[in-house]
């Protein structure tokens, strides 16, 4: 994974001068001022950490969407704001630290170390040493159950092997078992719950290699893609427009020894 992404929404006065300072903490933005596909956007940009300006008119919607979605709830969310009425509604709202625009700046490397999901190298390591390892053999007949469209099958064995590993790697069981069930909400005409399902394994697909275990995670991410993109192209009422031949197997490749 790269830098940690950093979003500001709601294009705040401040923003330029967070932006500025960002890089000397080996962190990057974006700033977010079109409401349209918040939640997609936030686990397409992985992003680590939302920073959203209390004075803005909307500072509900950008504090509060990304906590009603599995894809977006644990990034954190700090509410800029020297106001105690959005102070205190902002807290219950959701958002997990509130801190005021005069301060923001000084704050700023205790925000990025303490709530940014900056990578952890011990387990980057630990997940690259797993993902060299083959898959268990309940994870291959699980992906042998994806494989032959036996989607709701595959969920049982994945999510017992993600149960049982402490490790890393637990998150490539995750990661396959979500979008197994996305597709098999497609099957059922379920658009919304596909939806749902995909972008929750986007968080998962985005810290793996794209190998891992023999499973070809690129392939995957881009399979769960192009799913996706179809799901939001005919809409809720025209599933029966889908294209099912985007229901792609998982794809094998030689694991490293």
């Amino acid at each position: 994974m790269s830098h940690p992404l950093i979003v500001i929404a709601g294009a705040p006065s401040w923003a330029a001068d967070i932006e500025a300072k960002l890089p000397d903490h080996d962190a990057a933005a974006l700033v977010y001022t079109d409401k349209n596909g918040y939640i997609a956007r936030l686990a397409d940009d992985n992003a680590a950490l939302i920073l959203v300006d209390g004075a803005d008119a909307e500072w509900r919607f950008w504090a509060t969407t990304p906590k009603t979605s599995p894809a977006t709830r644990r990034i954190p969310v700090v509410l800029v704001t020297d106001d105690p009425a959005i102070r205190n509604a902002g807290l219950s709202g959701g958002a997990n630290l509130v801190v005021a625009p005069a301060d923001l700046l000084a704050r700023l490397p205790d925000l990025i170390g303490e709530l940014a999901r900056v990578p952890d190298p011990a387990a980057q390591a630990q997940l690259d040493a797993q993902c060299g390892e083959p898959l268990p053999p309940d994870g291959q007949q699980a992906l042998s159950q994806f494989n032959a469209g036996e989607y709701y099958k595959q969920h049982d064995l994945f999510e017992a092997l993600w149960v049982a590993e402490t490790g890393p790697v637990r998150d490539l069981y995750r990661a396959v078992l979500q979008v197994g069930v996305a597709y098999y909400q497609v099957q059922r005409g379920n658009q919304r719950g596909a939806l749902k399902m995909l972008l929750r394994s986007v968080q998962w697909l985005t810290l793996l290699p794209d190998a891992c275990q023999g499973v070809d995670v690129a392939q995957l991410r881009a399979d769960a893609a192009a799913v996706r993109a179809e799901l939001e192209r005919v809409g809720p009422d025209g599933m029966a427009d889908f294209d099912q031949g985007l229901l792609k197997p998982v794809r094998t490749i030689d694991a490293p020894n």
